[in-house]
């Protein structure tokens, strides 16, 4: 396996020459990459897990299979673009990271397939026609971690019982989180608790969002799915530990970062499934047939150590059932 450096190096001479003529000289078949971040962003946490899968499903990059990467660096109005791109050079399927990038890849296709990972509801966003049944040219992982938002309301309640107002941190712009908030909303009720709902995306937005919940005084905060937020780990830990707010994240790479605790899938086993399913399309295998895998595994981590930074004692029951504590 290409280590880091060298992925990150041959990005740019690979750019140099023309697509068509590299699969015509090596008789591979193309694999499409778009993410919507950076490949320092996204390498570690997607890209190996995929070419683990492609490597069980028999591929290895540059020995019998080839990759274009196509990265929108967080600029989200470039994913129609990257996808339009990969398109036009006829690669063999298109694998994308991230709900807005699969949204992108179908709209720009219905013949070539498509493997996508997704926190939303695939079949709600119109990705395929059901989960069992994808019946179009599309079908990935679904980890639905939007789903989870109201059992992390309840894991940070009993964590902090006697706060009586929440903040929720929501991207806009990300697709599920309209389909979030009534579910929120409800869970908050029968809590007791009121919700305080602040939409940020830029890094000044963070910035406010968290100054926001700190003058308002809530007692915690749940950060919501959204792909955005995957790639600012260590600032939200940070804004949360500035203004000294206990917090609930999607990943454990949050709690890594600092965060009080995560409660969500690993992404690493949502792109390791990707690259199977993406080796398994280019053996024959049509998208239409492969059903949606719904990712169910989920953990819980805790950071003992941001745990007494805020003061906060963690629940013996809690620490029992942890699948992970960070000391």
């Amino acid at each position: 396996m290409i280590r880091r450096r060298e992925f990150i190096a041959g990005l740019g001479s690979a750019a140099a020459w023309p697509l068509a003529a590299r699969a015509q000289q090596s008789a591979m078949p193309v694999i499409g990459y778009i993410g919507a971040q950076s490949a320092d962003d996204e390498y570690k946490i997607r890209i190996v897990p995929i070419l683990q899968g492609l490597k069980e499903a028999g591929y290895i990059e540059g020995q019998n299979v080839a990759i274009e990467y196509r990265w929108a660096e967080n600029q989200y109005d470039r994913l129609p673009t990257l996808a339009a791109d990969l398109v036009r050079h006829r690669v063999a399927v298109i694998v994308v990271s991230g709900t807005e990038a699969a949204l992108a890849a179908k709209a720009a296709t219905t013949t070539i397939p498509i493997v996508f990972s997704t926190g939303a509801d695939p079949v709600a966003l119109g990705l395929v026609a059901s989960l069992n049944r994808p019946g179009g040219n599309a079908t990935g992982i679904a980890n639905l971690a939007s789903e989870l938002a109201p059992k992390q309301l309840q894991l940070l309640h009993e964590v902090v019982p006697n706060a009586s107002r929440f903040g929720v941190l929501m991207d806009p712009a990300f697709p599920a989180t309209p389909s979030v908030i009534p579910d929120l909303q409800a869970a908050g009720r029968n809590l007791g608790l009121q919700l305080l709902i602040v939409n940020a995306r830029t890094d000044s937005e963070l910035e406010t969002a968290f100054a926001t919940f700190s003058k308002q005084q809530v007692g915690a905060v749940l950060v919501e799915n959204s792909t955005l937020y995957t790639r600012r780990t260590t600032q939200l830990a940070a804004l949360a530990a500035r203004h000294a707010l206990p917090a609930i994240y999607p990943f454990r790479d949050h709690a890594l970062a600092g965060g009080l605790m995560s409660y969500g899938g690993t992404v690493g086993s949502f792109y390791h499934l990707a690259g199977i399913y993406t080796g398994r399309i280019l053996k024959g295998d049509k998208p239409a047939e492969l059903p949606v895998q719904r990712v169910t595994k989920v953990e819980l981590v805790i950071n003992l150590k941001t745990a007494k930074a805020l003061g906060l004692t963690i629940p013996e029951t809690m620490l029992a059932t942890a699948d992970e504590v960070i000391q």
